[in-house]
């Protein structure tokens, strides 16, 4: 096997071995510069290299975004050959579909070499070779949704890794936009077929899996195309609850992912046109108005059919304040006669007023 060839590290500092060109990252491979360092000459193979970073991100998902760059940069220095390309999807095909809930994050690695990788064999490039990898699995759909329990296993865990390439892998365009492979779309419609044509229990909680995951999108880019397979396919879950010999657990979480499908799949979109909020056509219009008072100490807002009326009492009753700050300091220069013969002893009324003016303040 051939060695990678000399990469400098931009983000990830790791030993480097003055006796050796090659890097790698010692946050998932530190035992290989280590044994450089000790004179020992039995180099990493890419299978040892690439499943060392696979199992780090099994164990350390966060760390993709800060690592996938540098180990991209070093599989450009290392997969050179047809039989490298080969190896390097097999590697990840088999973490994705044999690690549980390590789909996703499969997918998100395919889709970075997919646009990263500088080589570009004579039988394909990273996402060429992938997808021929994952039609060999396709091919024989019919047969593993009825095989054995173990078939059918393995058989889901590609199910739902399709579903997340769908989900993930980015086709762009000449122009720079960016699609979904539509190829993908139309083989996650046919793997649905299968699993609804055998309806055990397990393969049709694969499929609700399934349709949860993608099932939003999947109608979106029906709908665009004038197709209605989204209708067919909750058609077809409403007569296996009818008809299937499923268990009732299964027959509920079919119900629920027609529900689902009903909502939207939980999706809330605005209004498509604007209208104005008026009490007549929002009852929610005077939640936020601010509440007065009146001279009596009684609450009003602009939901009440008196408000004008109020509010101008109120305004005209602030006029008297306005030449006074909050000490009572005149701030007119001259004082008032009418304020000035005012006892400083409260009225009665309005002491009362302002108890209970006091008292609905706090309780609110």
């Amino acid at each position: 096997m051939a060695k990678p060839q000399a990469v400098v590290a931009p983000v990830l500092m790791s030993k480097l071995s003055v006796n050796a060109p090659e890097f790698y990252p010692s946050s998932y491979s530190f035992n290989y510069t280590e044994s450089y360092e000790d004179g020992c000459e039995d180099y990493p193979t890419l299978s040892e290299y690439v499943q060392d970073f696979l199992n780090h991100l099994t164990e350390q998902p966060g760390s993709f975004e800060t690592e996938i760059g540098q180990f991209a940069e070093t599989l450009n220095g290392w997969v050179t050959t047809d039989d490298a390309m080969q190896e390097l999807v097999e590697l990840i095909y088999q973490q994705a579909t044999s690690i549980p809930n390590f789909s996703y994050m499969g997918a998100r690695l395919c889709n970075y070499p997919s646009h990263h990788l500088t080589i570009s064999p004579q039988s394909g490039n990273f996402r060429q070779l992938l997808l021929q990898r994952c039609r060999t699995e396709y091919e024989v759909k019919d047969q593993a949704a009825k095989g054995d329990e173990v078939t059918r296993k393995r058989f889901h865990a590609f199910v739902l890794f399709l579903g997340e390439l769908y989900l993930n892998l980015e086709i762009r365009g000449t122009n720079g936009q960016v699609t979904r492979a539509d190829i993908l779309q139309v083989g996650l419609r046919e793997l649905l077929n299968a699993l609804f044509s055998n309806p055990m229990d397990d393969n049709l909680i694969c499929a609700v899996k399934l349709l949860k995951l993608t099932g939003s999108v999947l109608e979106d880019a029906w709908k665009e195309k004038g197709k209605t397979d989204m209708e067919e396919i909750i058609q077809r879950i409403e007569n296996v609850v009818l008809d299937a010999n499923c268990s009732r657990d299964v027959k509920q979480m079919l119900l629920k992912l027609v529900e689902l499908q009903s909502s939207n799949w939980g999706r809330v979109h605005a209004a498509s046109t604007y209208r104005e909020a008026t009490p007549e056509n929002d009852p929610n219009y005077f939640m936020n108005e601010p509440t007065f008072y009146t001279s009596d100490g009684i609450p009003f807002t602009a939901a009440d059919p008196d408000y004008q009326e109020k509010y101008q009492e109120l305004l005209e009753r602030e006029d008297y304040f306005l030449d006074y700050e909050e000490d009572g300091t005149d701030l007119s220069g001259g004082g008032d006669p009418y304020l000035d013969d005012i006892d400083d002893e409260m009225d009665p009324e309005i002491e009362e007023a302002y108890e209970k003016f006091c008292l609905e303040s706090e309780r609110k």
